[in-house]
């Protein structure tokens, strides 16, 4: 084997001419053009605006993960957004429901997806407010995301099963009162949010309604309507469809004010009563601020579309976006407020 000397570099090979250099004055030649041709493609490259790297975004389809079953309101929120970033894009965003643990499986699997835009996950006030103070999670939810935007806003519904002989908050507060223990609510699971809105109706109502847990809010309003529970507190997506059929009947919202039309607010029963859930999209942390900065923008675009903003309303949502930093504060609050009343009521987390 021939050591690669100045001599032996006389017979390399010139990538172009496909022939040996004749001498070493031609090969410094190459080199120095090359070194220069090198240096201008580097300088192109840092005067390319970083705009343009992000308008090649997306190039295959995109994953939205749904963390809880079909029929629930993070459900029906995200394929409602779905299907307007799909027209935006160009892809198809495509929604991955991955129910499991209160939401905290699929909020999982997006956490620790790689941070590229191509997965991103819909969160709530329970993924990212009430768990965190529930139980032990495979993820952080302010360290482990990049908080895109909101996209709608929810008061709760207090419902019953028509067979239940009440017609108003007032009725179903002394009913509970003259049977403790004996009136059954359905709710999502221990420590989401339907669950513990309805502890604090307990706690302020001064009554003892007791909770049969479903796998996910869609299942705990089958439950309600098939007669297995008389009570339940959730989304308006999830309820607001079967107020007309009489299938449910609705008592009051849960917001601070009346925000449904012929419905009373709970706070004009027990003041201090305030439950809003909000519904927001996020990617794992790392993501590219292009990437982020480009689905900000395509979201507030979608929201603000009378289309689906009517959509929205018609299921009882209010549509609404922030900025990603508004949205991380925001985060940050929930988990706090969601603390105190978890402590307030005495509800035992897992792990």
């Amino acid at each position: 084997m021939v050591p690669f000397t100045h001599r032996a570099a006389r017979f390399a090979y010139h990538p172009h001419e496909g022939r040996p250099f004749a001498h070493k004055g031609k090969k410094l030649k190459y080199y120095r053009e090359l070194k220069t041709a090198l240096f201008v493609l580097a300088a192109l490259c840092a005067a390319t605006p970083a705009g343009v790297v992000a308008q090649a975004y997306p190039a295959k389809p995109v994953r939205l993960i749904s963390p809880y079953p079909p029929g629930g309101g993070t459900d029906t929120v995200a394929r409602t957004i779905a299907q307007a970033l799909s027209a935006q894009l160009g892809q198809q965003v495509l929604v991955d429901t991955r129910p499991g643990a209160n939401g905290a499986i699929g909020t999982e699997i997006a956490a620790k997806s790689p941070a590229d835009g191509y997965t991103l996950v819909l969160g709530n006030g329970a993924t990212h407010g009430i768990l965190p103070n529930m139980q032990k999670l495979g993820y952080d939810a302010v360290r482990d995301f990049s908080p895109i935007s909101l996209g709608a806003l929810s008061d709760f519904v207090l419902v019953v099963h028509p067979s239940l002989p009440v017609k108003s908050v007032k009725d179903l507060i002394a009913l509970g009162r003259s049977k403790p223990g004996q009136i059954n609510y359905a709710a999502g699971g221990t420590g989401t949010p339907s669950h513990l809105a309805m502890e604090l109706f307990n706690l302020l109502a001064k009554v003892k309604l007791s909770q049969v847990p479903y796998k996910g809010n869609g299942p705990a309003s089958i439950g309600l309507i098939t007669g297995e529970c008389s009570v339940m507190i959730g989304s308006g997506p999830s309820l607001v469809p079967h107020f007309a059929t009489g299938k449910v009947r609705p008592l009051a919202t849960t917001g601070p004010k009346r925000s449904m039309k012929d419905l009373p607010a709970m706070a004009e029963f027990l003041p201090g009563y305030e439950v809003v859930q909000w519904y927001g999209i996020l990617a794992p942390a790392g993501t590219p601020p292009d990437i982020v900065g480009r689905l900000h923008k395509e979201i507030a675009r979608a929201i603000g579309d009378p289309k689906i903003a009517q959509t929205l309303t018609n299921l009882g949502l209010q549509p609404v976006t922030n900025t990603p930093d508004e949205f991380r504060a925001l985060i940050r609050l929930e988990i706090e407020k969601w603390g105190k009343v978890i402590k307030a009521a005495g509800i035992k987390g897992e792990g």
